[in-house]
């Protein structure tokens, strides 16, 4: 195919304001990703959309095959959609306690 760019495992984005580091869960619109490198404000990062990873994780027991969404005001996925301000991002893989402060996910390659 002539119009094939890449298999889309990462996308290479814009980092946003405050910069990232590495393993940092990043939500840029409808875009979420893990970066695979830190990076300043304004310069490109490279973001994978797909795979499971963990992430830290809002306080509130998780069980494995459950929504999971982000919460970018506080920088954590979660179980509650916040009637749809946190975006949807992938699926629990295993359960996780209350108190347990990382959770692993499968992420779905987009938020929403």
């Amino acid at each position: 195919m002539r119009n094939f760019i890449q298999p889309g495992n990462v996308i290479t984005a814009v980092t946003p304001n405050g910069g990232v580091a590495s393993g940092d869960p990043v939500l840029i619109g409808s875009l979420f990703g893990v970066a695979a490198t830190s990076q300043a404000a304004g310069e490109d990062v490279e973001l994978a959309v797909t795979g499971v990873y963990d992430l830290p994780k809002a306080v509130g027991a998780v069980t494995a095959g459950a929504v999971a969404y982000f919460d970018a005001s506080e920088g954590k996925v979660t179980t509650d959609a916040d009637t749809g301000a946190n975006k949807r991002v992938g699926i629990f893989v295993s359960p996780a306690a209350s108190d347990a402060t990382i959770a692993r996910v499968r992420l779905d390659g987009a938020a929403s």
